[in-house]
This record gives structure tokens, sequence and C-alpha cells, in this order.
């Protein structure tokens, strides 16, 4: 039953179809550092949008756009390039740090004041027919919603749109993706991500098209793009592992959970009939014992009533002369002593009772007994190594994680982690980056797991909000665990049915 089910598990793996394994928030996720490149003019007195394209962050200050997006700003000197987000009050301006004009790629670096969340690029070549999604600013869609130019400087969210990989081919000397995410005029230095929210390519530029041809578009492959950030002094995030959804780890998380319950109850079951065994046994030993013993008994008392009887008989024959009197006292005397004994035999034979008294304490015995689970101490010095197997890596992690746990929640001697359902957890939501983190330890299976959710600045605002509403304690702060769990619970009602990102870390201690 166990290998079926691990089977199950195998196969169920094998035919999820690659577009199931994207998650609904990893391409919002994705967007938030995706922005409008905006080339701005000026008259002198008031300044106005010339064009447009679009750019995605490669760290929190420096954003990527195709060259050709900036190329006027970098012909006119009167011109400057405009950055705005999705999201907030406004943008910022802008300056070229390096263009690329045979890559088609430009790095730029944001004024100060305004910080995004960075993109992580796909460090793995996706198949042919692999889903794709492409983000960015077209202006056809612009012009739909009847924005005009200055409407344009103001945050709007992104444009997602979805296809699917074709190849990849070599254009202009230069590595691209041929892909079918509809793009058009403003997409240009957009992303095109996988279904895991990371950068495969640089929207830059589609295939003509008219009548009923099929439109195919080109995206500068990551291949490019890390040499070009790489050799402009940024190191960028860069992802290889593949790209899995939670939906499957919870499938494999759910087999696994089946098969050790299967395991679980084979192993009850082999205890069981084991036991009854030990029990037949020691009931026929304890049996064969008590019955060999009462036939001894018996024996005893009846050879011992002969000789009280013989005995009897020859101190009434010698009774008969008076000069042996003393013999037959001392006959008579033995005979009543062998009587006495034959009636102890018999009286204290082991009873039929016995045998169950006797098989319940060969049973009960340190030899039958089976052995008993040992518990592990909860508290001490962990080491916790990541496992893939396990986990949702869409960006950065740590491979090992080391912390103290002094089986009360207190992790470090400092962080508190709160109790809630049976769990310890602690929330996190800083300040300086758009995530929410929550670790969770359980002691039993030694398992320290990482989630993080990635969330828009509006979403993020409001879980900063409920998390101000109260102050975590310090380790011994005389709080109840229970207290700060059922706290964090109303802050992550906040949040998404699921993370973005699952790290899970297998621990033994030190």
């Amino acid at each position: 039953m166990t290998r079926l089910l691990l089977l199950v598990a195998c196969l169920l793996t094998l035919l999820v179809p690659h577009r199931a394994l994207a998650e609904p928030g990893d391409i919002d996720a994705a967007a938030r550092g995706v922005v409008r490149v905006v080339i701005i003019g000026t008259d002198g007195t008031n300044f106005y949008p010339v064009a447009h394209g679009t750019g995605f962050a490669v760290s929190p200050t420096r954003i990527v756009t195709n060259a050709h997006v900036v190329a006027e700003a970098l012909e006119d000197e009167t011109l400057r390039i405009g950055v705005v987000p999705n999201h907030g009050e406004g943008g910022a301006l802008a300056r070229v740090v390096t263009v690329s004009e045979g890559k088609d790629l430009a790095l730029l670096e944001l004024a100060p004041g305004l910080r995004l969340a960075p993109l992580t690029l796909a460090g793995a070549a996706l198949p042919s027919g692999a889903e794709v999604n492409a983000v960015g600013y077209p202006m056809n869609v612009d012009q739909a919603q009847g924005l005009s130019v200055n409407d344009i400087i103001q945050p709007q969210p992104p444009v997602k749109s979805r296809g699917f990989l074709s190849d990849a081919r070599s254009s202009r000397d230069v590595a691209t993706l041929l892909h079918t995410a509809p793009i058009a005029r403003g997409n240009s230095g957009g992303p095109l991500l996988d279904a895991c929210g990371r950068v495969l390519g640089v929207n830059s530029f589609g295939a003509e098209s008219s009548g009923g041809d099929a439109e195919f578009f080109f995206a500068i492959a990551t291949t490019e793009l890390a040499a070009f950030l790489r050799a402009s002094g940024v190191e960028p995030q860069i992802n290889a592992r593949p790209c899995r959804s939670l939906a499957e780890l919870d499938a494999e998380d759910a087999a696994r959970r089946s098969a050790d319950q299967e395991r679980a109850r084979a192993a009850l079951a082999e205890r069981a009939t084991s036991a009854r065994e030990a029990r037949e046994r020691a009931r026929l030993e304890a049996e064969m014992a008590v019955l060999q013993e009462r036939e001894n008994a018996m024996a005893i008392a009846l050879v011992l009533l002969l000789a009280s009887a013989g005995l009897g008989f020859a101190a009434w024959q010698v009774s008969r002369d008076p000069a042996r009197r003393r013999l037959a006292i001392a006959l008579g005397a033995g005979a009543g002593i062998a009587l006495v004994g034959a009636a102890a035999s018999w009286l204290t034979r082991p009873g039929l009772a016995e045998i169950d008294r006797r098989a319940l304490a060969a049973t009960r015995s340190p030899a039958t007994a089976p052995a008993q689970a040992t518990t592990r101490p909860e508290g001490g010095t962990l080491t916790c190594t990541l496992d893939e197997g396990r986990s949702r890596i869409t960006g950065p992690s740590e491979a090992s994680i080391a912390f103290t746990w002094d089986g009360k929640g207190c992790v470090n001697g400092r962080t508190q982690y709160g109790l809630a359902e049976g769990e310890w957890s602690r929330l996190f939501a800083p300040d300086s980056e758009d995530v929410v983190a929550i670790n969770t330890y359980d002691p039993g299976a030694r398992a320290f797991r990482v989630e993080r959710y990635l969330l828009s600045a509006p979403a993020m605002q409001a879980v900063r909000a409920a998390r101000a509403r109260y102050q975590a304690p310090t380790c011994n702060a005389g709080q109840p665990p229970a207290t700060l769990g059922e706290r964090q619970s109303e802050v992550r009602a906040l949040l998404p049915t699921r993370p973005n990102e699952r790290l899970y870390y297998s621990c033994r201690a030190e």
C-alpha cells in the first residue's frame, strides 16, 4: 500500500502540465518591480512626456530597459528620463548608467527616494511550448482607455499577457527568445516571465505581420542580460531551480503523510500480531509449566500418602511388642509427617487460574514488552538544511540556518514565537521591503519552514497597519505564546491563501 501511494504521487507529478505550475500571485509579485520609463521633454517652463517604454528593477535602485527606449534622451540633452512605478504617489528621475545598442539593453539608476522590488532572473532554459507572461505598458491599451499624455506619468498597473515560448534563436547577433505573449509599442524593455515570475528575457520587438500572419515577439535572453549586468557592476538575482507549484508540493506532502500513516498502521498491526503471538506463546508455556507442576505435586502427594500408610501400618505392627514401643512411636511420627506432607503438596499445587496469571506476567516482562519510542529533546542548538525537494524557491535562499530553541518558543534567546493551533510561528513585516515572512518551527518533526508573501504596496500597508496594533514580546516577557499567536492570526487573515515561496528546512541537533 505504501509503495502504491508513492507511485500515485510520482504519476501525479509527471502528469501535471507545465502551465499548472504557475501560482496566481507570482506574476503580480514580479509586476511590483515593473515600471513605466518615460522620456520627458520641456519647453523651458513645463515638462511633458515625449515617449515611453517599460523597465524592471534588477536592484532596489537599478532599472533595465531597452536601449531604443532611452535613445532619444541620449541624443538630446534637454530630455530627461522618468520612472513611474505602478503604485504610490509618483515617480523619480533616472540617469543612464550603461547602454549596449548592439544588445538593445540599457541600465538606469534611480534618483534617491524611490526603491523597487528587484526581479529574479531564471537561470535555466525552458522547453518549447512552456507558458510565458509579458508585463509592460502597451500604448494601444493607454489609447483604448483614453489616457492622455499626462495620464501616463501617473502610477498605473502594468498590463499582463500570456503566451507560449516558441524557441530560442539569435536575432541581429543577439540571443533572443521567440514567443507568443502579445506585446505592443510601450512594452519595450519589459520582462518576459516564466510561470514562477522569473525573468526569461527583455521584450524588445515583434515580427512584422500582415493579413492573417501569426504574431510572434522577441525578447533579449537572460544570458545576454546577465552578462550585461555583470559588466555594469550589478550582480543579478538568479534562480536556476525548477519552477514548482505549491499545489504540487501539497499533493506530494499529502502522499507522504498518507504513506507515513500507512507505515504506522502496518507497524501497529505488526506489533499487534507480535503481541498476540507472544501472548499465545506465553499462555502455552505457562499452561505446560502449570500442568507439569500440578502433576508433580499430585505425584508427590500420592507418594507421601502411600509412605504415610506404610509407616502407619508398620507402627501398628510394631506397637504389639512392648519392647519396641519407641520404634512404634518413631514410625507413627514418620507416618504423620508424610501425611502432612502429602496434604501440603496436594493443597499447594498450582490451580488452573495460575495459567492466565503467569501468561500475563510473561507478556509484561521487559523481554517481550514493545520498545518505547525515545522522546527527542525540544531544546538546543539546531542546524537546519534546505530541502529543495519540499520547497518552492523563486528568489534568493539560504542553504542552511542555525538557531537555538528552548522548547517554549524562544529563538536565539530573544525572538519569541507565537503558538496557534499547535503551531509555533513568528510573522515579520519589515519596513524595508514589501515582503511578509512567516517562520514556523515544528519541534516534533524538527522542521523549520519559511513562507514569503510578495505583496503590492497597498496590501503591504494594510499588513503593516495591522502589525502595528500589537507589540511582539521578547523571550521570557511573561506573555503567553498563545496571545502572540492570536494577534498574528489577525494579520495572517490579510494575506493571500498561498505564499509565493515556501522554504522547507530539515533540522538536526548539534
